[in-house]
């Protein structure tokens, strides 16, 4: 099943500095995003272990309380954990956007008060999702670490926040060829002293554009950047990551492989295993078998371990599977 382990993978790709875990909810993207982490930690890399999933579940992992700022992680020289906490983020966008709709409108002079725009504007469902991707651009750009790690929301919520680059992309190209023409309207139009006024709304959406191109540089360097699916031997998670693996690869984010987890050992099942257990093993055999004809890409298969995989010691037993051997027996 695999062809090239997760070790062989990163010895390609020497450079490698954003990496990201997404699937389905429930197959334990935090747990090998962890595990990644402490593993890049070890080799001596200053890494960030952060969170873009708004239910935020580092801290229970860790066994430490890493919300909302950047916290050295105990007992791993290297490893810094942070849950983003988006409401600075949010109240920030909500004064930028006052900012830019009070300017307007006095120069537009229309006579009425900016807070029903504003509210308008930011109870926009996708106005949190921005706000972490928002997040997730700075500590890229911030550029204070070796290696970033992301454990990321279930994958069509990943989807859309490494998609916004392109989606900002396109509305704020949208945005500025729109200004430019009420700029060319207005000069036409008006001798007045606004004529020669600076305009607020069309700096930060220049700048907004410088941004997103570079974000987009980021996430879609082969050399930088990877994504990795997690999956579980089941009929559901397998079907998700191979709809969002084509995707990601239009896109242009790079997919560094499939993680498969939670494979029962059957080396360690006895003849008097219930037959709860020998089904479970029976059927998983078989999406591995499907697993195996669908992707080419698979890094590591890990075992379901017999206790619950939390805090830095488990993070060091799931990290021998992940960057060891690759694979568990099956």
């Amino acid at each position: 099943m695999i062809t090239k382990t997760t070790v062989q993978f990163l010895e390609e790709h020497p450079g490698l500095k954003y990496i990201f875990f997404g699937g389905k909810g429930g197959v334990g993207k935090t747990v090998l995003a962890g595990t990644a982490a402490l593993w890049f930690a070890q080799q001596g890399k200053k890494t960030l272990l952060a969170s873009t999933n708004p239910v935020h579940s580092l801290s229970s992992l860790l066994g430490q309380d890493v919300f909302g700022r950047h916290t050295p992680v105990i007992g791993v020289p290297n490893l810094y954990a942070y849950e983003i906490d988006t409401r600075d983020t949010i109240e920030k966008s909500k004064k930028e956007i006052r900012e830019k709709i009070e300017w307007f409108l006095k120069y537009a002079d229309i006579k009425t008060k900016a807070d029903e725009f504003v509210e308008s504007a930011t109870m926009n469902p996708a106005f949190e999702e921005s706000a972490m991707f928002e997040n997730m651009i700075d500590l890229m750009f911030e550029d204070k670490y070796d290696v970033y790690v992301f454990d990321t929301a279930p994958t069509a919520n990943a989807r859309r926040l490494l998609g916004m680059s392109d989606v900002y992309s396109m509305w704020v190209n949208k945005m500025v060829q729109s200004r430019q023409e009420a700029q060319s309207l207005r000069e036409l139009l008006s001798y007045s002293r606004k004529k020669k006024e600076k305009d607020p709304l069309m700096e930060y959406l220049l700048n907004l554009r410088t941004r997103m191109k570079h974000a987009k540089e980021l996430l879609t360097d082969a050399e930088k950047t990877a994504f990795f699916f997690v999956t579980l031997p089941e009929a559901l998670p397998i079907a998700v990551i191979r709809r969002f693996i084509h995707w990601f690869d239009e896109f242009g984010i790079p997919v560094g492989g499939v993680v498969v987890n939670m494979v029962i050992d059957k080396s360690r099942v006895g003849e008097d295993a219930p037959d709860f257990v020998k089904n479970r093993i029976a059927m998983q055999a078989e999406y591995l078998d499907e697993i195996a004809r669908t992707f080419s890409d698979v890094r590591a298969v890990l075992p379901l371990f017999d206790t619950e995989v939390k805090g830095v010691e488990m993070l060091k037993r799931t990290a021998e599977y992940l960057f060891g051997g690759g694979e568990t027996a099956t």
